[in-house]
């Protein structure tokens, strides 16, 4: 007699034994895969123009990474909505770990662009944080303003009539500026440019009285006299930016921002191309003398400890910027 539930077991474990051997070659395909990545050039989109913080960080970053990784790694600068344009561009890309971007807390972009039509939250997952800094507060050195407290009490009593330079509508500067205004009690009639450069040119020029700026964009001009420092828009002075007073110092209390830059990959890309990313970033922005140049240009080198870590800084901080951009009134038109 023939045993048909035997046979028909036989066949199910033959079955199973072929779906595990397939299984077991393309795991092994994906971990081959994996391995040897990156096999070609990564690309980092920043979401600011040449010439600023963002851009500096972004292009120290892209070549210490390549040192790490074996790979070429390009910058593409794609400026314009406070940032908002590179990340959803990078949110489209292939989750196949050779785009990512480097942009502000998604909590800013989202606070003054409310109708995105995507949600950087979900579309763009947290790598590691770069970089920290104070922005300056700068006049033109023909002003009468030697000061910060001089600046406001001329401002308090004559209500946009100083013209203030602005680096782009969403800008971290833009938002200092909008938060300096709410927290000083002062209306200055805003212009903006497309960069800081723009911006430094037209407050050099006396187009514009004052500006807003990261380091980088106008301490060039502060050390050869064409623009004058009165703060820093952190509360206290800022070791990168040695020999200008914090907000507090200069009579200015409650009023406390800074900018700070990080990568992010498109959703869906695997983890361990990810934590290679990290791992290689973390390193190379350690290499010696990486330090100081972040300092030169008036910033911190500020790594995550890890990418959870990363992501809960994020969230943790996101309530203190949606309240920051409601309280300031701060726009984006």
């Amino acid at each position: 007699m023939f045993n048909l539930t035997s046979g028909r077991n036989n066949n199910l474990r033959k079955s199973i034994s072929w779906m595990l051997f397939c299984l077991s070659i393309l795991l092994a395909q994906i971990a081959q895969g994996q391995s040897s990545y990156p096999e070609k050039p990564i690309k980092l989109v920043v979401g600011y123009p040449p010439g600023g913080s963002a851009d500096f960080v972004t292009r120290v970053t892209a070549d210490e990474l390549s040192k790490e990784l074996g790979v070429s790694v390009l910058v593409d600068n794609k400026p314009g909505a406070g940032g908002s344009i590179a990340a959803e561009l990078v949110s489209k890309q292939p989750a196949d770990g050779y785009t990512f971007a480097v942009l502000g807390p998604h909590a800013l972009i989202k606070a003054l662009f409310p109708k995105l039509s995507f949600d950087p939250d979900k579309e763009l997952l947290p790598i590691t944080s770069l970089a920290v800094g104070s922005m300056i507060i700068c006049v033109n050195p023909k002003t009468p303003f030697k000061t910060l407290k001089e600046l406001i009490d001329y401002a308090k009593l004559h209500p946009q009539q100083l013209f203030s330079a602005a680096s782009g509508n969403g800008s971290t500067p833009h938002l200092a500026a909008a938060l300096f205004e709410s927290s000083a009690g002062v209306k200055f009639s805003t212009v903006q440019f497309k960069g800081g450069g723009a911006a430094a040119q037209s407050t050099m020029a006396g187009d514009t009285q004052v500006m807003f700026a990261t380091p980088p964009t106008v301490l060039g001009f502060i050390k050869a006299g064409m623009l004058r420092p009165l703060s820093v828009t952190t509360a206290k002075a800022s070791p990168a930016v040695p020999g200008i007073p914090g907000a507090l110092e200069s009579g200015l209390a409650g009023y406390d921002t800074n900018f700070s830059f990080g990568l992010y990959a498109p959703k869906g890309t695997p983890p361990e191309l990810m934590k290679k990313v990290f791992e290689g970033v973390t390193k190379g922005l350690q290499h010696s003398g990486i330090k100081e140049r972040f300092a030169f240009q008036g910033m911190d080198v500020y790594t995550s400890k890890s990418m959870d870590a990363f992501d809960l800084e994020l969230k943790a901080d996101a309530p203190n910027v949606y309240r920051a951009v409601k309280e300031s009134g701060a726009k984006v038109e």
